[in-house]
């Protein structure tokens, strides 16, 4: 081959130009066929930021769907650093801004070319102010902020979230996985000198509503009494719960010291800890409706039953146990009025460890009661076997056993709604736009169980009214409209430093409930360690008068207590001011039609009971003054409660729904003052529900 021809080297050149070409076109093929995925993801990674935008939150709302938590747009700004040519001017102009240290900024700057969080979730103005300085390289995002309009109100039951919309506390907690959306999405595409030139975002997906059994009006009331009383007793913390005791649906919850969920982070933890579900403490004398419901449920004794409290003192196994008073002899009802220790040490001793200890843990003690609430103490109640032969004493006059607000108030709506047991929750259901979602996890019902017998919740109702009347330890919490009962409490806290119970600092609280016959709300105040006057009747029990008195007429609770001799006086000054007749001029009939203007008002101690003017009543009542029981069967409880304070009868309402039996029985004769026991017909019980206790079973 001659290599110096020319058509020689054409197809030589030619050959090497098909290699090369078939090597290139191989490479090609290679690389498109067998190497594509690999390097396509990495011009992606290169050419592509996908960045998570905060997730928003679903609202959550009241029991009459006010908002009480919602997201709202809020500006975030980020920076794409290979855009700014002085990245330190930039650091001081934006710190200024947003009152944040130029090293700062200038340190997220440096940690990437292509994307950098400037400041996420900036208020209005601050945001309004930065874009205002139209910087290069600065850019704004949308992404939703979680805002609390009520501010503080139900803080501790709403919770609060991270700057990632994440949530740390409440509900925003429990249920996070349901209100919280999935995070949106921001692609930002880079060219290959790493400079942003365009973005699209992905709004996050919408998430699950809340609605809530709190009432914000309740609420509202509860914090604003619970804050006074801080202020004038100067107490340490405190906590007021109002419940139904018909259901156990939290109408308010409130904490003191309380905070901002709108600010969460400026505030203390100690400001965010929820002392309605966690807060332990040794109940004291509220503990005694434990003791006396559980003694009269077995048998071993009755409200009449006199008990000699040996002058206020009594040894258990060597320790001296006093009373606040040297009581002598008492019956079981004074007991609980005067909250005599001694006295419910006695009935407790009589009752006996094992028995004692079960009717504890039937009324939900020394266990959680289900709260859909997160941080929920199991309380602290020893296990039998490590009871000490001074436990029986100790724990029936309210030590040696820890519980928390919820428990308590939990056990006091058992014996209102007649000896039943149930979960207390604030969550009433989900949402999803406008349909309700079935009820899951936390929501799940939990089936109600029994305590006491009916018989026995009649009979504590009765008794725990005697708390508030005159010369029980209650008398500040009687109200003006309703009848109402409960329990007082001055417990002795345990001082750190020496273990023993301290001198000074108590944990005052009332438990109590209204209206007696047909219980509407069962409120708890507890106030720790009050300055000055620290017993539970001079503290709490006022607190709940307050409450509630605005409480029943907001839910339109009929009154049911009877007019005192300040509000028929004020009849009578109508009258005289419509006619301009005298005091003394004023005729039944008169005073009659005045009353007509009134509530219908039960009769109780140290009231005046106008004359009966019904023809219903005097037909009962013959010329002796004994009184003929009338047939209340098919009659609701209001309709029995108005016949037998009209004719001066004193009723003790057992069940619900209609009247079905009654003793003494229709046409019998009996004295003024008598007392009537009606039951009434009451739903079918769960299937699964808890038999009453019995002392075989035990």
């Amino acid at each position: 081959m001659d290599l110096r021809s020319p058509r020689t080297r054409i197809i030589i050149v030619a050959a090497l130009a098909a290699i090369w070409t078939g090597a290139v076109f191989g490479r090609l093929a290679y690389l498109q066929l067998f190497r594509y995925s690999e390097y396509y993801s990495r011009a992606q990674h290169q050419q592509r930021l996908i960045v998570d935008v905060g997730a928003s939150r679903a609202e959550i709302f009241d029991r009459n769907m006010n908002p009480l938590a919602m997201s709202v747009p809020v500006d975030s700004a980020f920076a794409v650093p290979s855009e700014i040519a002085d990245p330190y001017m930039v650091s001081r102009l934006v710190g200024k801004v947003l009152d944040t240290p130029a090293d700062e900024i200038a340190t997220r700057l440096a940690g990437s070319r292509s994307f950098a969080w400037i400041a996420r979730k900036l208020p209005p103005e601050k945001a309004d102010r930065l874009a205002a300085m139209n910087l290069r390289g600065i850019y704004f995002q949308r992404e939703g902020g979680r805002f609390y309009p009520k501010r503080e109100l139900a803080a501790h039951v709403l919770g609060y979230v991270d700057i990632d919309e994440k949530g740390l506390g409440g509900i925003e907690y429990s249920l996070d996985d349901s209100i919280r959306s999935k995070p949106g999405k921001m692609l930002i595409l880079a060219d290959a000198h790493r400079r942003w030139y365009d973005s699209t975002d992905k709004a996050p997906d919408s998430g699950t509503s809340v609605v809530l059994t709190l009432d914000e009006k309740i609420q509202y009331i509860a914090e604003k009494e619970l804050a006074q009383a801080i202020h004038d007793t100067q107490a340490k913390s405190g906590t007021v719960i109002v419940e139904n005791p018909i259901s156990g649906e939290l109408l308010a919850v409130a904490n003191w010291p309380t905070f901002n969920p709108n600010a969460a982070k400026d505030s203390s933890a100690e400001a965010r800890v929820d002392r309605a579900a966690s807060a332990l403490y040794e109940p004291g004398s509220v503990f005694k409706i434990v003791t006396l419901s559980a003694a009269i449920d077995q048998g071993v004794t009755n409200p009449n039953d006199v008990v000699d409290c040996q002058n206020g003192a009594i040894y258990i196994a060597g320790h001296r146990i006093r009373d606040h008073k040297a009581y002598g002899l008492l019956t079981v009802s004074q007991i609980l009025a005067y909250s005599s220790d001694v006295g419910a040490i006695k009935l407790g001793l009589r009752l006996g460890a094992p028995k004692f200890y079960d009717y504890i843990r039937a009324f939900g003690f020394g266990q959680p009661t289900g709260v859909d609430l997160p941080g929920e103490s199991r309380g602290k109640l020893r296990r039998l076997e490590n009871w000490t032969p001074v436990s029986v004493g100790s724990i029936s006059m309210g030590q040696e056993v820890g519980v928390t607000p919820l428990q308590m108030i939990s056990a006091v709506s058992a014996i209102a709604n007649g000896g039943t047991l149930y979960r207390p929750h604030v969550v009433q259901e989900l949402r999803r736009g406008s349909k309700v979602l079935p009820a899951d996890g936390p929501l799940t019902p939990m089936e109600p169980r029994r305590a006491i017998r009916p018989e026995t919740a009649a009979t504590l109702r009765r008794m725990m009214e005697g708390v508030v009347l005159a010369g029980g330890t209650g008398t500040l919490a009687r109200l003006d409209g309703w009848t109402a009962a409960g329990k007082t409490g001055s417990a002795q806290k345990i001082d750190p430093n020496t273990g023993r119970y301290s001198p000074t600092n108590f944990v005052a609280s009332f438990t109590g409930f209204a209206p007696i016959n047909n219980p509407a709300v069962t409120i708890l105040v507890s106030m720790d360690s009050p300055v000055g006057l620290h017993e539970g009747g001079s503290v709490a029990a006022p607190i709940f008068k307050r409450i509630a008195e605005q409480v029943l007429p907001y839910l339109e609770v009929p009154r049911d207590v009877p007019l005192n001799a300040r509000l028929i006086q004020a009849a009578y000054k109508r009258q005289e001011a419509a006619d301009g007749s005298s005091l003394d001029d004023s005729t039944a009939t008169d005073f009659s039609a005045q009353l007509e203007e009134l509530p219908v008002e039960a009769t109780r101690a140290g009231t005046v009971e106008p004359k009966a003017h019904s023809s219903e009543v005097m037909m009962g009542v013959d010329e002796g003054g004994d009184i003929t029981v009338p047939d209340f069967a098919g009659k609701t409880m209001r309709e029995v409660t108005e016949m037998c304070l009209r004719l001066g009868l004193d009723p003790v309402l057992v069940g619900s729904n209609l009247a079905t039996d009654q003793t003494p029985a229709q046409g019998a004769t009996v004295k003024p003052g008598a007392r009537i026991t009606v039951q009434f017909g009451t739903p079918s019980k769960p299937a699964n529900a808890a038999k009453p206790h019995k002392s075989s079973k035990r």
